[in-house]
């Protein structure tokens, strides 16, 4: 037998890191919808983890002019000078952070910054411990880089918030890293300097664990809510803390791929060595368009939460209307994590049986023409994320459907 027919016979085989690893969930139900709407189906799509408003017009132009400028070549690996100093100047003047500039590190995206500090950090079997509802790409990043994801469960009556005394509990001398997100994605759960601080003491007792906190939605808070991050708080933490941001969701830039981080130096030199393997420099002209979002105007932040706030305030109203669902409203983002054990059990018009919040999505799919996504993609059942990115028009017109067909349950 020959190399090359015994090659063949064997097939492809995915490497054992991935291969517990599937493509997201969210995806999948994006995909399913829009092969719908190519049937001719009227979906509505409440599944988009990205903002519905355009970039503003004056970072467009920062683009374009750093095209004709000729900044179409590659910048230093993890950042240009410029943007690394808008980042800079960011973090004391939002967050009152100083970082200096080899402590700060830029990526394709705040995606590429987790799989960097996961990938620079762990090794086979190190813990890494991980609220519940989360964002899906945190435990997958971790198993992919062979560490171990701990899942704590947070429900509503915990206000989707992790406790000091579930971190205490978990922690072992194997624990690497604690990933916090606030406001959260996918349930909008946010951190005030109270909640946070209890957490933080606990991390004050066990030197060997660091922080992760993914800031994204900062500039999306509600009902004057007050955004801080922990290495404002505890100063004491920030040499074991990584601080990731970007610019996808405030500044409705999701396509541009840009996202960055402050640490530790010793932790970004890592991380650059990660990243030097793997895209290289972020897309040079997204950076100068990103230099222009941070420093440029940022009234208009204001103008779209407030749009953002009308929109939640409709769907949690509408959902809590609904007999068999609960919904908590959230501090922030633009997702609300509703609650529908109330539903389970129950019988459909067609005969199928709603036995999970999978179930019940795929009803609402199949059977009203909504997409929403099941809370198991994001590790607490029973519940269900709808991303309200999208108009006033098509929410009502989706929650009039969720409200008829809960209705039509037996």
């Amino acid at each position: 037998m020959t190399i090359t027919a015994t090659i063949e016979e064997a097939g492809f085989s995915p490497a054992s890191r991935i291969s517990t690893i599937g493509v997201s969930q969210i995806l999948k139900i994006g995909a399913r919808a829009q092969a719908l709407k190519r049937e001719g189906r009227l979906v509505i799509i409440l599944g988009a983890g990205e903002p519905d408003f355009d970039t503003p017009d004056h970072i467009k132009d920062a683009a374009s002019k750093a095209i004709y400028a000729g900044a179409t070549k590659y910048t230093a690996l993890d950042g240009s000078p410029e943007l690394k100093k808008a980042i800079q100047g960011k973090f004391e003047r939002e967050n009152g952070v100083p970082y200096a500039l080899d402590e700060i590190t830029v990526a394709t995206g705040a995606k590429q910054i987790l799989f960097n500090a996961m990938m620079a950090t762990l090794n086979p079997g190190d813990e890494v411990i991980i609220p519940t509802p989360y964002w899906t790409s945190y435990s997958d990043i971790v198993e992919i880089a062979e560490g171990k994801p701990v899942l704590i469960a947070c429900d509503a009556e915990a206000g989707f918030r992790l406790k000091a005394e579930q971190l205490e509990a978990a922690i072992t001398p194997k624990t690497r890293w604690v990933m916090l997100n606030s406001p959260s994605n996918p349930s909008g759960a946010a951190y005030s300097e109270a909640d946070y601080r209890p957490l933080l003491d606990v991390l004050l007792r066990h030197p060997h664990v660091w922080l992760l906190v993914d800031d994204m939605y900062e500039h999306i808070v509600y009902d004057d809510f007050k955004f801080v991050t922990p290495a404002a708080i505890e100063p004491k933490l920030k040499n074991r803390t990584l601080t990731v941001n970007g610019v996808s969701k405030a500044y409705a830039m999701t396509g541009w791929r840009i996202g960055y981080a402050g640490g530790p130096r010793d932790l970004i030199k890592a991380m650059a060595v990660v990243q030097s393997q793997a895209t290289s420099c972020p897309c040079s002209v997204s950076q100068a368009a990103s230099v222009e979002a941070l420093n440029g105007p940022q009234e208009f932040l204001k103008e779209r939460t407030a749009s953002f706030q009308r929109r939640r305030d409709l769907v949690v109203s509408a959902l809590n209307a609904i007999e068999g669902l609960d919904c908590r409203t959230p501090e922030g983002a633009f997702y609300t994590y509703s609650g529908c054990a109330g539903v389970l059990g129950k019988t459909a018009p067609s005969g199928r049986k709603i036995d999970t919040d999978s179930d019940f999505c795929a009803y609402l799919l199949d059977e009203a023409d909504v997409a929403v996504v099941p809370g198991s993609a994001f590790g607490l059942s029973p519940y269900f994320r709808i991303s309200y990115a999208t108009s006033e028009e098509e929410l009502k017109v989706a929650l009039e459907r969720i409200a008829t067909a809960c209705a039509q349950l037996a």
